[in-house]
């Protein structure tokens, strides 16, 4: 079975070069070997939002700011999906949750609502 880092190399590499479903087979391969990994999480929503399955793409994103709540490229990411998805309100929330974090703000994990632009800032 391959590592982790194979499997995201191997991912990586599928979506340099436009095999999105491959992407996306091998990051949710990468999640299942470690559900706690941040970037296999972003990097799986970010193959499903290339593919146009925003549903999908968001509910990875999702994890993947359960895990890391004050990661900014996750939210913008999040922000994308949602905004795809025709979901106005949670793209702006989302956005609004990445300028936070840009502008030095945290994101409280005890307040996370990644649903309803919920985190408050501290």
């Amino acid at each position: 079975m391959p590592t982790t880092d194979e499997l995201m190399d191997d991912g990586n590499t599928a979506l340099a070069i436009g095999e999105l479903d491959e992407a996306a087979k091998c990051f949710r391969q990468v999640v299942e070997q470690e559900p706690q990994f941040q970037d296999g999480w972003h990097a799986l929503s970010m193959a499903l939002y290339k593919l146009d399955r925003y549903e999908e793409s968001i509910e990875a994103g999702k994890r993947a700011a359960q895990i890391d709540p004050n990661n900014q490229f996750v939210w913008s990411s999040l922000s994308l999906a949602y905004n795809a998805n025709k979901q106005k309100a949670e793209a702006e929330a989302a956005g609004a949750k990445a300028r936070i974090i840009s502008w030095g703000g945290k994101i409280k994990p005890e307040s996370l609502d990644v649903d309803s632009g919920g985190p408050n800032p501290t």
